[in-house]
């Protein structure tokens, strides 16, 4: 109970948006197969599944843009309503027509409004939520969005072969399930005035440009580029991981890397309180570096015990306790250091620059994937994982001196 009770006292309109995420995640049934749906659906190699997805992300870098700016200037709740609209649209059509390269369209149009909405539902957290609050309302974020992802990666993995287009249905439903559970219960979307030390560095300074906060807090630099390293590397858990089971498996990969992907959401529900509750001195960079460490961790157990699907589930969750350490700590650590007037154009910026590199990344591994195969392609991704993590240590190092007033407090080191 006391792991429940560490998520008590949050403002209701915090649960509301996490249940909103639980019900979407509950038919997110696309993503965890995309690889999949375009290798074997469509035919593509892994050097043309990177091109869809690093320019099926250029095209959502103005979308980022947009979101960010729209965030900080009109009311987060009804961006988000509207544009989950459009992507509603966007899976029903999908269900409805065969599956091909409009299909395909269709959807990526559906994530470009996604994508816009987004800086404003994770801005949206850190408004509702003081600068103590803020970790546990992002655990508990992340442990209600991996809660509704629990049964659909292996779900869709059995609607693959011949109901696909179901699993377009059933996510535009639940999106849209979602989105009136926002428009209807969320009344007040009001930030929390937060008068602590702690909150020094979140004044609004309304008529600063996002250069000249960034100027102003090179952490934040610093600290994106730690972060983009890691998306290149995190990223490949969905390309790589799935392209391989699918070489040593066959038909089956798609299944097994389904109930892999659900291990992964059921490790997230049952780790991530414990996590959050065990670990709530250490601070966010230590969290972060802890999370990009077993990370890589994780990957090297998948490579070493490929083709033995028992060692996938052991990857699977040395890999996804990384990912409970590095996602509770990099909302927080953002929103602490910089002014709540440009948290949504930050958020855009920062999904702007992830996108950029982990584009740039994608396109390495896919060429490397096809000319040198799976061995050389994972040593690869292991070395960005672990420049990540000693970048990481740099930060921890420089973190201190640069915002003095959030170390205040006797601290436990990482």
């Amino acid at each position: 109970m006391k792991l429940i009770n560490q998520y008590r006292g949050l403002r209701r309109e915090i649960y509301i948006l996490v249940f909103g995420r639980i019900v979407t995640n509950l038919g997110s049934m696309i993503w965890p197969v995309m690889t999949m749906i375009l290798s074997q659906k469509i035919g593509l190699s892994a050097a043309e599944i990177s091109y869809y997805f690093v320019g099926s992300s250029l095209i959502m870098l103005p979308a980022n843009l947009l979101g960010g700016r729209l965030a900080d200037r009109f009311n987060k709740k009804w961006i988000i309503v509207i544009c989950d609209s459009v992507s509603i649209l966007c899976f029903f059509i999908c269900a409805a027509i065969p599956l091909g390269i409009g299909t395909v369209f269709l959807f990526v149009i559906g994530g470009i409004f996604q994508s816009v909405e987004y800086p404003s539902y994770d801005a949206l957290f850190a408004d509702l939520s003081t600068t103590r609050d803020r970790e546990r309302a992002y655990s508990l974020d992340y442990l209600g969005g991996n809660l509704g992802l629990v049964l659909s990666p292996t779900i869709a993995g059995l609607l693959f072969k011949d109901y696909l287009w179901l699993s377009f249905l059933i996510s535009g439903v639940s999106i849209a399930l979602s989105t009136v559970l926002i428009a209807v219960l969320i009344k007040d979307v009001t930030p929390v005035e937060d008068t602590s030390e702690e909150a020094a560095y979140q004044k609004k300074q309304d008529g600063a440009s996002v250069f000249a906060i960034l100027k102003e807090n090179p952490m934040i630099l610093l600290y994106l580029l730690c972060g983009t390293l890691y998306a290149g590397a995190y990223g490949q858990y969905s390309f790589i991981m799935p392209l391989d089971m699918a070489a040593v498996h066959g038909d089956m990969g798609a299944v097994i890397f389904g109930t892999v992907s659900s291990l992964n959401c059921i490790t997230v529900v049952i780790f991530t309180p414990l996590i959050t509750k065990l670990f709530t001195k250490m601070r966010d960079t230590g969290k972060m570096l802890t999370g990009r460490l077993l990370v890589c961790v994780g990957y090297l157990v998948f490579l070493l015990l490929l083709g033995r699907v028992p060692g996938y589930y052991l990857a699977m969750l040395i890999f996804t306790w990384g990912e409970i350490f590095a996602t509770i700590a990099e909302g927080p650590y953002v929103s602490t250091r910089i002014p709540a007037s440009h948290r949504g154009r930050i958020n855009g910026l920062m999904s702007v620059a992830y996108t950029l590199l982990t584009g740039g990344v994608d396109l390495l591994i896919g060429q490397l994937y096809d000319r040198a195969g799976s061995h050389w392609t994972w040593v690869f991704i292991l070395a960005v994982g672990f420049v990540s993590a000693a970048l990481t240590v740099l930060l921890i190092l420089l973190d201190k001196k640069a915002y003095p007033k959030l170390y205040s407090e006797t601290e436990e080191q990482p």
